[in-house]
């Protein structure tokens, strides 16, 4: 199986970088917003592809420009919400890496169903996860996303695709190895 990770296209939260990154909730800037248009030149996502999101604004914001129409192979997961790389457990959260509970989805996207392996908690972040949890709850992940048919796309954020090219057995990666927005990278045989 092969597994797409693309990351959200520029979003709110860095127009007045560093003075925004608690801002809660921040979505795709206009910029933001042409990038995944453009980005749709390079990504096809067929009827029976699975997508994986992140539960914050500007990914699901990323998802439905990405693929306007509706979609059935959609999932929204806590397990590819935003996750520092490298880990540092001294260092807070910020707001804008803060996810949106499942009473927010439920208002905001009704329509769109939770991805259930294993994640006992909404509100326990993989943010600041120990390495051994996250890892493995991020497996429950991939053999989920292994059953499913067609090409999966994982929709989330730069530390997070990293820790999850990191657990698919790439190594030495750096911050420098970062997706930039509206990035792309496929993992292949996974």
């Amino acid at each position: 199986m092969d597994i797409t990770f693309i990351r959200h296209g520029h979003a709110e939260h860095l127009l007045n970088y560093p003075k925004e990154l608690n801002r809660l909730h921040p979505g795709l800037t206009e910029q933001g917003k042409e990038q995944i248009v453009a980005l749709r030149k390079n990504i096809k996502v067929m009827p029976h592809d699975t997508i994986v999101v992140s539960p914050t604004k500007r990914t699901l914001e990323t998802v439905e420009l990405l693929t306007p129409r509706e979609r059935s192979g959609l999932g929204i997961s806590p397990l590819v919400g935003p996750r520092m790389y490298p880990q540092d457990p001294k260092l807070a959260p910020l707001g804008c890496d803060q996810i949106y509970s499942m009473a927010e989805l439920s208002v905001l996207y009704p329509d769109k169903p939770y991805i259930d392996v294993g994640l006992e908690a909404w509100d326990e972040s993989i943010n600041q996860m120990n390495p051994q949890r996250f890892t493995r709850l991020a497996e429950q992940l991939l053999a989920w996303c292994r059953k499913q048919t067609g090409h999966t796309f994982i929709v989330s954020h730069d530390g997070t695709i990293t820790n999850y090219r990191m657990l698919l057995g790439e190594h030495d990666l750096t911050r420098d190895d970062f997706l930039g927005e509206a990035g792309y990278y496929t993992a292949r045989n996974v």
